[in-house]
């Protein structure tokens, strides 16, 4: 048996009227409604520009399209496909939608983030979305890309980043994004922010760690909270932001001249030992491991800035010494004002 057409000739298509292709999305949406994504889009999102009419209608058909794979304007054309027609009302085209987000201004994409943190929070009350969270929950804050192709690609620019280990300078959209999770429940989104690619990773951090400690306590996190990341967030604003509010943290300390003299005092016997499941690859010591010691000492981070000074806890991971170049096989952890489940103060 051969194809009658040529492959360039030929697409598939979904047009039964009397099915639809994507079964999960009725209940997605019926979610969507309670939690009220269509209301609270229009009490919160106003008129853009002759684009941004209709504002609720847009955004649940947009949301709707990323529920069943759309990553792109063209792609949401997945929503007029089959019975679709029939079992939801509203749905509105590509270019339509298109429209609609680039009449977007800063100001509506504010106004967006005030309507993802109240649905995200809805969700949490209407199901188990974050088990555990009465007890224990994590902030998890990182940057990332999401690299584009085209010159003319609005939002882009130029952002370091790694591919195959190396680090290289490609052109994307770059984003700071924090995600809320507790050790039952996988990660949601509480925040996020679109930067230029030039920016510093921590530029905007401690304003967005606001916003997400107050979306993860109307989402019911109302047990200790834990916010986490790399030496790229080793600020005293961010850290002063986690302090405020009462937030425990742990972020990875930059080995400056101050953060070693406290390693050098730690004494070498102080470690307790740890052994991990399964060796792991570490680039300071040269060589896979598959035991460690973490050991502590008191630390006062941030004194050059008056009334930023922290006191906490500076966990230290020594390794064996596999490599006779390494550094006496000490790397810092991290560094926090409750790091390891410390009440935030001003005590070690």
């Amino acid at each position: 048996m051969r194809f009658s057409h040529a492959a360039g000739n030929t697409h598939a298509i979904f047009d039964e009227e009397h099915l639809i292709s994507y079964g999960g999305l009725a209940p997605a949406l019926r979610l969507a409604e309670r939690a009220g994504l269509e209301r609270l889009t229009g009490e919160h999102v106003t008129r853009a520009a002759a684009g941004g009419v209709n504002a609720p209608a847009k955004l649940a058909s947009i949301v709707a399209g990323m529920a069943c794979g759309a990553d792109s304007i063209d792609g949401l054309g997945a929503l007029r496909h089959g019975g679709m027609g029939k079992l939801f009302t509203g749905i509105r085209a590509p270019s339509t939608l298109g429209s609609f987000l680039r009449a977007f201004t800063w100001g509506n994409v504010r106004q967006l983030d005030t309507v993802a943190r109240q649905v995200l929070a809805a969700l949490a009350r209407h199901t188990p979305l974050l088990p555990g969270a009465d007890v224990l929950a994590f902030l998890d804050i990182d940057s990332m890309q999401r690299r584009t192709y085209g010159y003319a690609k609005q939002g882009s620019g130029f952002g370091h980043t790694k591919i195959q280990g190396k680090s290289v300078l490609v052109r994307g959209l770059n984003a700071l994004t924090i995600t809320l999770s507790t050790p039952l429940a996988a990660p949601v989104v509480a925040a996020t922010r679109l930067r230029g690619g030039s920016a510093n990773s921590a530029r905007g951090a401690a304003s967005l760690v606001r916003e997400s400690i107050a979306t993860a306590r109307q989402a019911l996190c109302s047990g200790t909270l834990i916010l986490r990341g790399d030496s790229a967030f080793y600020s005293a604003e961010l850290v002063g932001a986690c302090h405020d509010s009462d937030v425990r943290f742990s972020v990875t300390a930059k080995l400056d001249p101050k953060v070693k003299a406290a390693i050098a005092a730690i004494d070498e016997t102080a470690g307790a030992p740890i052994k991990y499941p399964q060796a792991i690859f570490d680039d300071q010591a040269g060589g896979w491991v598959s035991d460690a010691e973490v050991a502590e000492i008191g630390y006062t981070a941030f004194t050059s800035k008056r009334g930023s000074a922290v006191t906490a806890r500076l966990i230290v991971r020594r390794v064996k010494k596999v490599n006779t170049q390494a550094e006496r096989g000490l790397s810092p952890l991290t560094l926090g004002g409750c790091l390891v489940a410390l009440k935030c103060g001003t005590e070690a």
